[in-house]
């Protein structure tokens, strides 16, 4: 029987590699575009759930910090490297974290309190440089953190469906190549 090319470990460590490089190539053209910069950061944190799903927890660990690293170093918007280490690149594995959980509604709880930690540390760290961006009726905190959590419901749905995509159109391709 022939071993897999995916299975071997330098296999599992060219495709985080390729991961990794991609999830830095979003992460740079959102300097560039002008507009969705966060939803091109978001895409950028697609490919570390891409490396757990297809290499394990600690692919995605190893895949989030090389190109948050790298987006830190080289990119010009620290901003959006910001948001990447601080959330969106790192939700993948947190997810996967919080999905082991036995009970639904614990794993809800979960999720949202850690999208709550995030937003509180970013509304603090940003807030006086999102505040004049904002229109009017987002200047009340209670409203952002509303706001925010119907996004972020809305964002985990549709990751999760993006995850299960993943699974089954590219990972099992990948498991079959040889």
């Amino acid at each position: 029987m022939k071993q897999n090319r995916y299975d071997t470990g330098t296999g599992r460590i060219t495709l985080v590699a390729v991961l990794s490089a991609l999830s830095f190539i979003f992460l740079y053209v959102s300097t560039i575009v002008p507009t969705a910069q966060m939803g091109v950061v978001a895409i950028a944190g697609l490919f570390p759930a891409g490396a757990v799903v297809s290499a394990g927890l600690g692919a995605g660990f190893f895949c989030y910090s090389v190109s948050g690293l790298l987006g830190l170093l080289l990119i010009p918007n620290k901003g959006n490297a910001l948001l990447y280490l601080l959330f969106l690149g790192l939700w993948p594995m947190l997810k996967s974290l919080c999905e082991r959980l036995s009970k639904r509604w614990l794993e809800w709880v979960c999720k949202l309190a850690i999208f709550n930690a995030a937003l509180s540390l970013l509304w603090i760290a940003l807030r006086s440089v999102l505040l004049p961006f904002l229109p009017v009726a987002l200047n009340s905190t209670w409203l952002i953190y509303l706001t925010g959590n119907i996004a972020f419901l809305i964002y985990d749905i549709g990751f999760s469906k993006l995850i299960a995509f993943y699974m089954v159109r590219i990972d099992r391709v990948l498991r079959k190549t040889t």
